[in-house]
């Protein structure tokens, strides 16, 4: 393990900078400068971007994944990668919506339904919820725009705002 050259302090090679002195470190291994502003995107595992490993296709597919995939869509909609990928951005919203009629499923229509004789229109609902989440993962995988009736319509005018 390398010394400070300046105070005699224990430094690592990656060390630019003495942490007790300040003192600059002959030798130390600069990082990267920043890509340019408008230059491409770093390649799959140059360890920039948290989202480098995921392509388009998989961002899109884990976005409808029921329960969790609300966590995604918002990453997918709020990260630099995805941006201009308005394939990715559609799944993102209809992501967003689908997890939106689950919950107002689940907190509204669920608690009405309670004591009354039609509760099993709770658990087809439900199923249709999770019958569409599984369509649009499959769709998703083979990287078709399907659009939901009603969530789809949301998606494209929530694109068209963007």
């Amino acid at each position: 393990m390398p010394f400070c050259s300046q105070c005699g302090n224990q430094v690592t090679a990656a060390d630019q900078f003495c942490g007790r002195c300040g003192a600059a470190q002959p030798g130390a291994t600069a990082p990267p400068p920043p890509p340019p502003r408008g230059a491409p995107y770093p390649q799959p595992g140059s360890g920039r971007d948290p989202l480098d490993s995921i392509d388009s296709r998989t961002a899109s597919i884990l976005c409808y994944i029921p329960g969790l995939g609300w966590i995604m869509a918002i990453i997918v909609l709020a990260a630099d990668r995805f941006r201009n990928d308005r394939a990715v951005r559609f799944h993102g919203f209809q992501a967003l919506y689908l997890f939106v009629a689950w919950l107002i499923e689940q907190q509204v229509i669920a608690p009405l339904l309670r004591d009354s004789q039609l509760y099993p229109v709770h658990n087809i609902l439900q199923l249709v919820l999770l019958g569409a989440s599984i369509l649009m993962m499959v769709k998703a995988a083979h990287q078709e725009q399907y659009s939901l009736p009603l969530v789809g319509d949301l998606a494209r005018k929530s694109m068209s705002e963007h």
